[in-house]
């Protein structure tokens, strides 16, 4: 068995799962309307800094977590910016799923 080939099979089979499917059909409509895609492309952006603050041991100050609360509300009126991250989701669950597969196999 040669791991590599493996690999692209692992890879192929990703690409035509109806995670991703779903997943790349609803980014691409996203790259299409320029305000959602700030809006998520925003929305990330805070959810990284409110992760590095969780990890480093800090309660996150107050206008990071308003901000991300108005964000959120702002997305939830746009049906297409709620299925983005309906779809982001299903998909990161998915992956994770698969890491965790190929992990215990590894005893990791």
């Amino acid at each position: 068995m040669n791991v590599y080939d493996e690999a692209h099979s692992l890879a192929r089979a990703i690409k035509e799962s109806n995670e991703f499917i779903e997943f790349d059909k609803v980014r691409q409509e996203v790259n299409a309307d320029k305000e959602v895609s700030e809006m998520i492309a925003e929305m990330q952006k805070l959810q990284l800094e409110l992760q590095a603050t969780q990890i480093s041991g800090t309660e996150p100050n107050a206008d990071l977590i308003s901000r991300i609360q108005s964000l959120s509300t702002m997305m939830a009126t746009k049906p297409l910016a709620a299925k983005f991250m309906q779809s982001e989701a299903a998909f990161s669950i998915m992956m994770n799923d698969v890491f965790k597969i190929i992990g215990e196999a590894m005893g990791v």
